[in-house]
């Protein structure tokens, strides 16, 4: 799988309002365009709610 740039996930989630559900995150990240790589991460992440971007980027990055 693709590495993932801290600042492309930054991307995928500009405009979220935390707590945020990881659906919602899921889509946001699609509708700001993200790539498929940061999606599935977000989607297969076992947290169903994050506080805040650090624990989107912890959930994101322990996985690589």
């Amino acid at each position: 799988m693709a590495s993932i740039s801290p600042i492309d996930l930054q991307k995928a989630l500009k405009g979220a309002n935390y707590p945020a559900s990881r659906d919602d995150l899921v889509n946001l990240a699609q509708e700001n365009g993200a790539e498929g790589t940061i999606v599935e991460k977000i989607s297969h992440s076992d947290a169903a709610e994050f506080g805040g971007p650090d624990d989107v980027q912890k959930a994101v990055f322990d996985d690589e």
